[in-house]
């Protein structure tokens, strides 16, 4: 297995990448089409869009995107062949991810997980008015990727009821990437909470009722 970035000079890849998201989640992609529209989404420069191959065949993909600016980035999507799942492809998109904006000063990733296929005990339930206790109860039924990510240290950190129809809601991980006091953070949050006129010299001081 190989580690490669998806790129619009692999046109054999993309078109696989496109397949295989249709194949396995045709309730967010219907079609090839849409699926296409998807994967050349990822290739966004401001995006991570990483691909692990055999040969010039693709065992699955993922992407990423920066949600929170200089905090927090999304996986979105992440998907790999039936035949090749438990076999580490999930585990080294997830982990090649977390490392390339780990090494940006990203401290968080995000991954929301729907179910709308009823592995989970929450599909089909109304959650309001108790959501937070209902997501407490959470239990992973049939399979559901919590149970993915869970193994990969990310923690369910929240829910939207009813986001892709009634009972049928999208699940909230996050794993913290870096220690609270990582130096990488602490520049990277210096910078952003610099003065003003950090860039422009000296503070004017206008008259009093200016």
């Amino acid at each position: 297995m190989q580690l490669v970035d998806l790129t619009y000079d692999r046109p054999d890849l993309l078109e696989q990448a496109a397949e295989l998201l249709h194949a396995r989640m045709p309730e967010g992609w219907p079609d090839v089409a849409a699926a296409r529209e998807e994967v050349d989404a990822a290739l966004d420069p401001a995006r991570i869009a990483r691909a692990v191959v055999a040969g010039d065949t693709l065992l699955g993909w993922a992407a990423a995107n920066e949600r929170y600016t200089d905090h927090v980035w999304e996986i979105h999507p992440l998907v790999v062949r039936v035949d090749r799942e438990r076999s580490g492809v999930g585990r080294t998109l997830v982990r090649d991810l977390e490392d390339r904006v780990r090494a940006m000063g990203i401290h968080t990733m995000f991954v929301g997980s729907d179910d709308e296929l009823g592995p989970t005990s929450l599909a089909g339930v109304d959650l309001y008015p108790d959501v937070i206790g209902h997501l407490a109860r959470l239990q992973n039924l049939r399979g559901h990727p919590i149970g993915f990510y869970r193994r990969l240290g990310y923690s369910v950190i929240g829910v939207m009821p009813d986001a892709n129809g009634f009972g049928q809601h999208d699940i909230y991980l996050a794993r913290r990437l870096v220690p609270q006091h990582d130096p990488r953070v602490m520049a990277r949050a210096s910078c952003r909470h610099a003065p003003d006129n950090w860039l422009t010299g000296p503070q004017v001081h206008l008259p009093s009722g200016s």
